[in-house]
C-alpha cells in the first residue's frame, strides 16, 4: 500500500491507475445482470447453464448480480446452485434479503481485493402484507474508483395500476439509504431526494410489474405474425417505455432494445402464455435499465430472456454490459478479500461431484458394447 494514501499517482497504489491498466488495459468490465420472478417455486431449475452462461459474448464476465422476486423457500439453496453453476473463478462478494426479495453479487477471484466493504439498504413500499413481497433491495460498492449501485425491485401488480407503480418507483429513490460509510465519488452531483445520482454507475432491475395496454386477441395476433425478432410492434403499447419516454419514471435511465418475447405470463412448464380461464395478457413485467453519471460509461451488449427455465410463469431476462472503471485513491474502507468460504466450498464440491458422474456415464457409454445376433 501507498505511502502516500489517497494519491492516485503513488506507484503501489492498490486502487490507482497503474493496477487497474494491469487488469483490465481497456478499463472495462464485463457485468452479467439477471431477474427473475421464481413464482415462490420450491423446485429449482435442473441446470442453470442456460441463464448464467449465455454463449455467444466473446468476453467473460467480471461480475455476476442476480435479483430475484418472489424467490424460492430456500435462499442457501439457490445461492449454491449459482455457486456451483459459476464455478471456482468467482466467489459470492454479498448476498442480502428483503422478505422474499434476494439479491446475489458474484465477483471474478482475483478481483476481490479491489472493492470497498458493501453496503446494502432496503425499503418496503406495501405494509399490509405480513411477508415483504413487495418492496426494494439495494446494494452498492466502489470498485477502484468507480462507485455501483444495484437494486432489484417488485413493484405494484395489476394491469391499470401504472401510478401505484410509479409510487413505488419514487418512494424507493427518497428512502434507500446509500451509501452510509463507503464515501460518495462525485458528492457535488449527488441530491438527497434521489439514491441513483450518488452513483457512478446504477443498475436497476426486477419485476416492474408494466403490462401491455392492449387486449389478449390483438398481442396475441402480433405473436404470431412476428419472429421471435421484431417485437417492436408489441413495445407500441408497452406502459414502461411510454412512461420512460414521459420522464414519469426512470429519470436519466435507459434500456437496451428489446428483441425477446414477453417474459410473462407463461403456462408453468410450457412455451404457452395463460390457458387459463383468466387468459392474461403476455406482457414484459421483467426489467434491467441503467444509468450513469458519466455519457457512454455502459454500453448494452446483449439484452435478452432464457427460454429454456420455465419452473415460473417468469422467464428469466438478463443484460449483459461492459462498463467504464476508473482508477481510485486508496481512502476507502475495503472488504480485504472477504467472500462466502462455505458456499464456495459446497458449491465447488456439487461441481466437482456433478463432473465426475458426467465422465463415469460417458465412460460407461463407451465401454458398453451391442452384440448382434446373426
Amino acid at each position: 500500500r501507498s505511502y502516500l494514501e489517497g494519491s492516485l499517482l503513488a506507484s503501489g497504489a492498490l486502487l490507482g491507475a497503474e493496477e487497474l491498466s494491469r487488469y483490465f488495459p481497456d478499463r472495462n468490465i464485463g457485468i452479467f445482470v439477471a431477474t427473475w420472478n421464481m413464482q415462490g417455486q420450491k423446485e429449482l431449475p435442473l441446470n442453470l447453464d442456460d441463464f448464467l452462461l449465455p454463449t455467444d459474448p466473446d468476453f467473460a464476465q467480471d461480475m455476476y448480480v442476480i435479483g430475484v422476486q418472489e424467490g424460492c423457500p430456500d435462499r442457501r439453496e439457490w445461492e449454491i446452485r449459482l455457486q456451483e453453476t459459476l464455478g471456482p473463478h468467482y466467489v459470492l462478494l454479498h448476498s442480502a434479503a428483503h422478505g422474499v426479495l434476494y439479491m446475489s453479487v458474484f465477483i471474478r477471484r482475483d478481483l476481490i481485493w479491489f472493492c470497498s466493504e458493501v453496503e446494502y439498504a432496503t425499503v418496503t413500499t406495501r405494509i399490509v402484507s405480513q411477508i415483504k413481497t413487495k418492496g426494494a433491495l439495494g446494494i452498492c460498492f466502489t470498485f477502484f474508483g468507480t462507485s455501483f449501485l444495484f437494486i432489484t425491485s417488485h413493484f405494484t401488480s395489476g394491469d391499470s395500476k401504472v401510478n401505484e407503480r410509479k409510487l413505488d418507483y419514487n418512494k424507493t429513490i427518497q428512502a434507500l439509504t446509500l451509501p452510509k460509510n463507503v464515501p460518495d465519488t462525485n458528492p457535488y452531483r449527488s441530491s438527497s431526494s434521489d439514491v441513483t445520482t450518488r452513483f457512478d454507475e446504477v443498475f436497476w432491475f426486477g419485476d416492474f410489474n408494466f403490462r401491455l395496454n392492449k387486449d389478449r386477441e390483438t398481442v396475441d395476433s402480433i405473436l404470431n405474425q412476428n419472429p421471435d425478432t421484431d417485437v417492436s410492434k408489441l413495445l407500441m403499447y408497452d406502459q414502461l417505455t411510454s412512461e420512460m419516454s414521459r420522464g414519469s419514471i426512470f429519470k436519466g435511465f435507459q434500456e437496451a432494445d428489446i428483441h425477446f418475447r414477453p417474459s410473462y405470463k407463461f403456462d408453468i412448464g410450457k412455451d404457452s402464455y395463460d390457458t387459463t380461464s383468466k387468459q392474461r395478457t403476455p406482457s414484459y413485467t421483467d426489467r434491467v435499465v441503467f444509468r450513469s453519471r458519466y455519457k457512454d460509461d455502459i454500453q448494452a451488449v446483449k439484452y435478452s430472456s432464457c427460454p429454456v427455465i420455465k419452473t415460473s410463469d417468469h422467464r428469466p431476462v438478463f443484460a449483459l454490459f461492459r462498463v467504464k472503471v476508473r482508477p481510485g485513491r486508496d481512502n476507502i474502507p475495503l472488504a480485504a478479500g472477504q467472500f462466502d468460504r462455505e458456499l464456495y466450498l459446497i458449491g465447488i464440491r456439487r461441481r466437482i461431484t456433478r463432473e465426475l458422474q458426467k465422465r463415469l456415464e460417458q465412460k460407461d457409454q463407451k465401454s458398453s458394447s451391442i452384440c448382434s445376433i446373426s
